[in-house]
């Protein structure tokens, strides 16, 4: 990688922290391309040059915590053996993830990067491929293995994923559920909707 690339790189990652920084502190209102210029110290001309747009700011931002959280999600199903203790592991990795990061959480989980997600979700889900296929890899050999059910992998990987997220939105948007409870207990609730 050529010293500019480098510089190119460390720029947007700076602008990416600062953003995050702005989002936790006060909001997506709050995230403006003013307050992103004075906090980063990085010009409008080159937020614009990496991101396109503020827009393209949070959607970068999203993307970029949504590979962490696979990248955990992945990292969980490492040392476990049968699908069960995985389904487990998948379940607790994504609401811990949540409960360490509530800023990137609430961002990844609010209506922009929903909707970004739903606009562009075969060029999202392309540009993640490397960090699914562990997972879905995972889903597959346990399904052919006959520890999780017969049902088309996309349903599978929704029955597994879809409780821990409505968990983890509650939780970042109201507040009234005990995340560290869900932890415990819904692990096994999942298992159960996915086991053979």
């Amino acid at each position: 990688m050529s010293p500019k690339q480098q510089r190119g790189e460390a720029t947007a990652a700076q602008v990416l922290d600062c953003a995050l920084e702005i989002y936790a502190a006060r909001g997506e209102a709050g995230l403006t391309l003013g307050a992103l210029t004075s906090a980063s110290g990085v010009s409008t001309g080159s937020i614009y040059h990496h991101f396109g747009s503020l827009h393209g700011v949070l959607v970068a931002l999203g993307e970029s915590w949504l590979g962490r959280l696979l990248d955990e999600l992945g990292g969980a199903l490492r040392d476990v053996e049968d699908a069960r203790a995985g389904v487990h592991a998948v379940a607790r990795a994504y609401l811990h993830f949540v409960q360490a990061n509530p800023a990137a959480a609430r961002l990844m989980h609010s209506v922009t990067v929903d909707r970004e997600t739903s606009t562009h979700a075969h060029q999202i889900r392309g540009a993640q491929e490397a960090r699914l296929a562990p997972l879905a890899a995972w889903l597959h050999h346990h399904q052919e293995s006959g520890q999780l059910a017969a049902l088309p992998l996309p349903v599978l990987e929704s029955l597994i994923l879809g409780p821990v997220t409505g968990i983890a939105r509650r939780w970042l948007s109201v507040g009234d559920i005990d995340i560290e409870e869900a932890a415990r207990t819904v692990p096994e609730r999942v298992w159960r909707s996915v086991s053979p």
